[in-house]
């Protein structure tokens, strides 16, 4: 067990598969159909008759809520739909011990408006100098819920994260005395192995000889994109569940570049081709327990999104149940959205599911779009998922 390097032998070549898992449909042809930016769904499938939802309250098991002033303004775009999250610790500088995490805590409480019910699910960002018996601890207070591992380089504010994966296997098999679960962002890291190929190398490379190595370990493929990260979760069994956030359900790599560069679009893990995308669908609608809802959705200011060097991430809190709704409408599985939004989630993390609701209705006009949110920094944009929606959550 090593680095995030290339695998044994070099890089892996567009195309290529995590070893022992079935390639992608697409890997196979010489290119693959993409969608275009609009593809109005009345046009594609057939309407469902439901026109009405009630949901257990889902929960989010992959949110970005930053801190200060953007924390103060995005809060409130998950509290209004979600009763709980799991959150991120890649702050600057990162949340990395049990005391950390409960001061970002009272932070996050803090910045929540008056009337509105949500409990944050607390991370620790794992380092080559994690403490063991202080991620105990955290997790025996009840506090953290889960240790999230960053490939050093892999996304946003991950400088911080693991680049030698021995180092950490101290903390790992506390982890996995104990039952915390490992929140994987599943990428390497090396130059070169293409950027689309990254997470099946990780699986291949990574994922699997660790898990080998520490099966006891429970880990959770965060924000898979991949055919190849949907055939490895089914078969990993009760230890490993996979969170899909809402945009990889609705863009591929097409609507990023296709007809200009869309920075809003641009995300990390980087959507894929449009193969990989109905797999992400297909996964998601099956009611599989080992799939839940973790958005990722990641505010950047619209300055620092809109930029020569780009910030990776959309921002889908305001609009993700309307849009899951229209997914699962399209895919006929609107009977399976609760299981995905909120009860797979709790069971694999051991919690109750939440015993409060909310409805969604069909509206027979197109919702507005939401836009942007205004925050004392700047806008930021609100991921438009570029068809209309109609399914309105109610108050």
């Amino acid at each position: 067990m090593g680095t995030f390097g290339p695998a044994p032998g070099g890089s892996t070549p567009q195309g290529a598969t995590a070893r022992g898992w079935p390639p992608s449909a697409d890997c196979q042809a010489s290119g693959g159909a993409e969608i275009p930016l609009e593809s109005p769904a009345a046009l594609r499938y057939p309407k469902d008759t439901m026109t009405e939802l009630t949901l257990r309250r889902p929960d989010d098991w992959h949110l970005h809520l930053r801190d200060g002033a953007m924390l103060k303004a995005v809060l409130p775009e998950t509290a209004r739909h979600f009763a709980r999250a799991i959150v991120m610790p890649n702050l600057v500088p990162p949340v990395v011990t049990g005391d950390e995490a409960r001061a970002y805590r009272d932070r996050i409480l803090a910045a929540l408006p008056e009337g509105m019910a949500f409990e944050p699910l607390m991370t620790l960002y794992l380092t080559e100098t994690t403490d063991p018996a202080d991620v105990a601890a955290a997790h025996a207070s009840g506090l953290v819920k889960a240790v999230k591992l960053y490939p050093a380089g892999a996304t946003t504010n991950s400088q911080s994260g693991v680049r030698d994966l021995s180092k950490v296997v101290p903390v790992l098999e506390k982890m996995a005395d104990i039952g915390l679960p490992l929140c994987v962002h599943g990428e390497v890291t090396a130059a070169d192995v293409d950027i689309f190929d990254r997470e099946a190398v990780f699986i291949d490379s990574v994922l699997d000889p660790l898990r080998r190595q520490l099966p006891g370990l429970r880990v959770v493929m965060e924000h898979v994109t991949t055919a190849e990260g949907v055939a490895y979760a089914r078969s990993g069994g009760p230890d490993l569940g996979a969170t899909i956030t809402t945009h990889h359900l609705v863009i591929n790599r097409n609507h990023i570049l296709a007809g200009g560069i869309r920075p809003h679009y641009y995300c990390l893990p980087v959507a894929k081709r449009e193969s990989h995308r109905l797999a992400l669908r297909a996964a998601a609608t099956s009611g599989d327990t080992c799939f839940f809802l973790g958005t990722d959705s990641a505010p950047h200011l619209d300055a620092l999104k809109e930029h020569a060097c780009g910030c990776a991430g959309c921002f889908t809190a305001t609009n993700t149940l309307s849009i899951l709704a229209h997914v699962f409408e399209e895919e006929q599985a609107l009977d399976r959205l609760e299981a995905f939004t909120s009860l797979n989630g709790p069971a694999f993390y051991g919690l109750p599911p939440n015993t409060t609701r909310v409805r969604l209705v069909r509206q027979s006009a197109p919702l507005p779009q939401p836009g942007k949110i205004a925050t004392s920094l700047g806008p930021v944009t609100v991921f438009d998922p570029g068809f209309a929606l109609y399914w309105k959550v109610e108050p």
